[in-house]
């Protein structure tokens, strides 16, 4: 009796999760079509044009202009496949949340390119995917969140005033969809609940109504869910999330399931020293493609969604620097703090690079929080930075600079930059330093000392260890103080 049922539940696993050697393919062979034009997340409409304009000079592809952003940029939504099930794939309909852009020309390129022939034939022969790449290219432009018109194309399927929006709403309609790749960025500082693990990828299957009811549509999401999460967490164990299902009447997502569709809400988040998000990006691939693979095969459903809800739900617990047990001294008085810091991106005029301008978040008893860089700073004591006249604090010079606790030189300053790349804030020669204290809000640059002597550096919320060369540790950039 007991073989037997070992055999059963062996037979179950191979019927829930037969494609795991096509999963491990997809991730060892991946450099073969990940697209090479695109490898930063600050990616602009025109750079996808010429690999659009490749797939439509194509046979294997079917390109259509299916509408136009509010100033004028085209939307094309590309197309493969002969099966009678149609999929749609949409991204960056956020225009600051790219990751799964990128992925997307990578799916193409595998499309389009040999190998892996049975696995194309299964999925190509049974299904037909469309692509919609880039839906809010306005956003894209400027890096930011929300379209031309001010608005979030995700809260506008209801009143459809984005030309963005109908499109989407056109499409789904036209292809009525039996499943929806709704494909997102979310923060970085999202971590698996009760973990201090990233959610590099976050899921949802969305609800259609305030009961959050479960029919065959979702139940078939959610399904595929469970799947895609199996994989990740080879790849990435632990850090996986389960997004909010709270209905939000608004949102595309809950309206594209009531229309019929089984929506996947896919959210790319953080992964430790992936600041560009391309290992994120090639697990946006391995997991699309062998959720599809899944989809034409039908294996999808015998899997329980009870393992849906066993996916840990989504936190936002992360900081990108936490320093532990720090003593502070105010008033005369000593006091124990967690500090919890952001490391916030700021665009440049282009919207093409960043520089980090960090800030205290929060302090106090942290906890509860986790850090993707983490510094127990027990016996450690916080040490005001100070400011020198002009000096040399170049990289090769600003060890010595930091072991004296200068943080701040009076320097010439560029004409048309805002940060150093070396780990000292250039300030100019009226520039005051203002009394020193630790808030939120304040940006973080001060010294840690242990036993009389200066140990580690804070600057600009990237700690240095002073004890090191200074040439191979993790910095980002100083800040300059005009």
């Amino acid at each position: 009796m007991r073989n037997t049922i070992f055999l059963l539940l062996g037979c179950f696993s191979f019927l829930v999760y037969p494609q795991e050697s096509i999963t491990t393919n997809l991730y060892e062979t991946y450099e073969q079509y990940k697209e090479s034009s695109l490898q930063k997340r600050r990616i602009k409409h025109h750079q996808i044009q010429p690999l659009i304009q490749r797939f439509d000079t194509n046979p294997k592809f079917e390109v259509q202009k299916v509408g136009e952003s509010i100033e004028g940029r085209d939307l094309k939504l590309i197309s493969i496949g002969s099966g009678p099930t149609n999929i749609f794939l949409w991204s960056q309909m956020h225009g600051n949340e790219p990751t799964a852009t990128q992925a997307i020309f990578d799916i193409l390129n595998f499309f389009d390119a040999p190998g892996f022939k049975k696995e194309k034939r299964e999925i190509l022969s049974k299904l037909k995917l469309h692509f919609l790449p880039m839906l809010n290219p306005d956003g894209a432009e400027v890096y930011q969140r929300r379209n031309a018109l001010g608005i979030d194309i995700n809260r506008d399927a209801l009143r459809l005033q984005s030309p963005e929006g109908r499109t989407l709403k056109k499409i789904r309609d036209s292809l009525d969809a039996k499943f929806g790749f709704n494909l997102h960025d979310q923060s970085t500082y999202y971590n698996a609940e009760l973990t201090n693990k990233p959610a590099t990828i976050s899921y949802l299957a969305t609800a259609f109504n305030y009961e959050k009811d479960i029919n065959e549509v979702r139940s078939n999401a959610m399904k595929v869910i469970v799947y895609m999460n199996n994989i990740i967490q080879k790849y990435a164990p632990g850090q996986v999330g389960r997004y909010s299902d709270d209905f939000e009447p608004r949102a595309f997502g809950d309206n594209i399931a009531k229309w019929g569709t089984s929506l996947i809400l896919i959210e790319s988040g953080g992964y430790t020293n992936d600041v560009e998000k391309q290992e994120i990006r090639k697990l946006n691939y391995v997991s699309i493609l062998s959720a599809l693979y899944t989809i034409a095969q039908e294996s999808y459903l015998d899997i329980p969604i009870e393992e849906y809800e066993e996916i840990p739900r989504n936190d936002r617990k992360l900081f990108d620097l936490k320093i532990e047990n720090v003593t502070y001294e105010l008033l005369g008085q000593d006091y124990i703090l967690d500090l919890g810091i952001y490391r916030q991106e700021v665009d440049d005029e282009n919207h093409d690079s960043f520089y980090s301008k960090s800030i205290i978040v929060d302090q106090g008893d942290l906890s509860t929080f986790y850090g993707y860089e983490t510094f127990d700073a027990s016996g450690y004591k916080v040490v005001p930075p100070r400011k020198r006249g002009q000096m040399d604090c170049r990289r090769n010079d600003a060890k010595s600079c930091l072991e004296a606790g200068i943080a701040y030189v009076n320097n010439e300053l560029p004409f048309n930059l805002n940060h150093n790349e070396e780990p000292i804030h250039l300030v100019g020669k009226d520039f005051k330093l203002d009394e020193f204290y630790l808030a939120p809000g304040v940006n973080p640059t001060f010294f840690l000392e242990k036993e009389g002597k200066l140990t580690y550096a804070v600057i600009n919320g990237f700690l240095l260890d002073l004890s090191k060369s200074l040439e191979n540790q993790k910095f980002g950039n100083a800040l300059i103080y005009r």
